[in-house]
């Protein structure tokens, strides 16, 4: 494939690190205004650094845009004549609807947004994608595409700030429900190194069980919980505590504040 990636911030560059990781590409162009910061991709003989964005969507099949919402429109007014219409536009821009990247390039173009996360650039991203009328026909390839960075799931463009907060900002909050655990283990009397170890190990082990099994959660929850026992103490504890309703809580909280945000 020969993909560009207009804006190689943090999400750019972990898309860019997964399909280069995954050998899916034939040439993948990274623009930024100042590319001294994606040196280290100069090692990759697919990669070409620009600041030149027409450039990029010129000598590409596909064109990734991973720019703040708020710069958006400016940047697709400077290349809305360059794209063709054979490409697929993707847009992983948070909140930044079809219809109005319909009204600077036309609804003529395969359009599919996308909500990728930041372990992309680990293979592991879970994505949501929408495509428009014209997108569908290509939804398919949208899917190689990130289907190579982890697993893709098409949704409704309704449902994207939803899944924005399940699967993008939901990786901070696995990442705290990690470093919590970890704390926990440190209070129990393992260094710091090796509490951060078990807590991110048992966290993957907890979710590959879930998906090699198909098993609701509290059918593995049974599995190691014992009458009287340990598992069942500590989880009633934190179910007292609001473990559950903190989560869902803050689940909720991202949900109203992403709903307030204009673009």
């Amino acid at each position: 494939m020969k993909v560009a990636i207009i804006g190689a911030g943090s999400l750019g560059q972990s898309i860019a690190k997964g399909l280069l990781s995954k050998k899916v590409v034939s040439s993948l162009y990274l623009t930024k205004r100042n590319t001294s910061s994606l040196d280290a991709f100069k090692r990759n003989k697919e990669v070409v650094l620009t600041s030149d964005n027409v450039l990029a969507v010129e000598n590409s099949d596909i064109v990734i845009f991973a720019v703040q919402p708020k710069h958006l429109a400016k940047i697709l007014e400077g290349v809305k004549y360059a794209l063709k219409k054979t490409q697929l536009v993707i847009s992983v821009a948070t909140g930044y609807s079809i219809g109005k990247i319909e009204n600077t390039i036309g609804a003529k173009h395969a359009i599919v947004r996308a909500m990728p996360n930041t372990a992309a650039s680990v293979r592991q991203s879970m994505t949501c994608l929408s495509p428009n009328l014209k997108g569908k026909q290509q939804i398919e390839l949208a899917k190689t595409v990130f289907n190579s960075l982890g697993v893709s799931m098409e949704i409704p463009e309704e449902q994207l700030q939803a899944a924005t907060v399940i699967c993008a900002s939901g990786i901070a909050f696995w990442m705290r429900l990690i470093r919590a655990t970890t704390q926990g283990a440190i209070q129990l009397g393992f260094e710091a190194a090796e509490a951060h170890e078990l807590a991110m190990q048992t966290c993957f082990g907890a979710a590959t069980l879930l998906k090699k099994s198909g098993n609701h959660p509290e059918a593995e929850i049974d599995r190691v919980t014992t009458p009287s026992g340990c598992t069942i103490e500590g989880l009633n504890e934190m179910e007292h505590q609001g473990l559950s309703s903190s989560l869902i809580k803050g689940i909720n909280a991202s949900f109203e504040k992403i709903n307030q945000i204009k673009n």
